[in-house]
């Protein structure tokens, strides 16, 4: 089990997609026959052949919500003879939050802030018009939202030059999700760097924005760019790799922010 969850952290990247990494190296064997869930002092552990699972380093993985380790649970479930740690993204995720342990929530949380003073929303496109329009339907929706839930302003900006933003917005942001622990706290990361953003981050820990929602306003410059030229074949296999890793991601927030 141990050996497992050290080649899973090795297999976070997912940028290469499945068929590549099979080429550089075989998945592991899969070492289990039976998985359960068990609830010890209101933490949910998965079990495998009735041992709970471990990181690397020992520390015993439990969750904080029967539904977060039924996800888990049937990613180890629905694994075949290879064990595919891409297939696993809760698995993964929990793991590495676990693993980091409550002492790094804070740098967790400030690297969100960071991304929001700098976010992808608030950089917009000089053209083409079709672009621009795009981004200003969706992007200028989520910021409203924002705005209005806050009470702050944001400045959004032509071009790529820096443009900076209220400390008082960053401040009020950084509030809000003060009171995550470091679970949640990594899948607010996690979704930032899945969408560049952390103002998604921030609107889908508020409930102001859905999943689908989120993921469309990270993706308005590439969609575009899908509907000149077409969808390449890798791309699109990352694509739906990073939207797994998401929807984890997002579900953690939801269950435990």
């Amino acid at each position: 089990m141990r050996e497992f969850l050290e080649d899973a952290l090795k297999h976070q990247d997912a940028g290469q997609g499945r068929n590549q990494k099979d080429l550089l190296r075989e998945l592991p064997k899969r070492f289990y026959k039976s998985v359960d869930v068990a609830e010890t002092d209101g933490a949910f552990a998965v079990l495998l052949d009735g041992r709970v699972t471990k990181t690397p380093t020992g520390k015993q993985i439990g969750v904080g919500h029967a539904d977060l380790a039924a996800h888990m649970r049937d990613e180890w479930a629905v694994q075949g003879d290879r064990i595919d740690p891409d297939m696993m993204p809760h698995v993964k995720l929990i793991n590495s939050a676990v693993e980091a342990g409550d002492e790094s929530r804070a740098a967790l949380l400030d690297e969100v802030v960071k991304y929001a003073g700098n976010d992808l929303l608030l950089y917009r496109a000089e053209s083409p018009r079709e672009l621009v329009e795009k981004q200003e339907q969706v992007w200028d929706d989520v910021l409203v939202r924002l705005a209005r839930h806050f009470s702050v302003s944001f400045q959004p900006t032509v071009g790529i030059l820096h443009k900076a933003q209220s400390p008082e917005m960053l401040r009020k942001l950084r509030s809000a999700i003060d009171p995550l622990h470091h679970v949640p706290a990594t899948a607010m990361v996690s979704v930032t760097g899945l969408t560049g953003s952390g103002l998604l981050a921030v609107a889908l820990r508020e409930r102001l924005v859905d999943a689908d929602v989120a993921w469309t306003a990270a993706h308005v410059d590439e969609d575009y760019q899908i509907s000149l030229w077409g969808e390449d074949y890798e791309a699109a296999a990352r694509r739906r790799q990073r939207r797994r890793e998401f929807d984890a991601a997002v579900n953690v927030i939801n269950l435990l922010g």
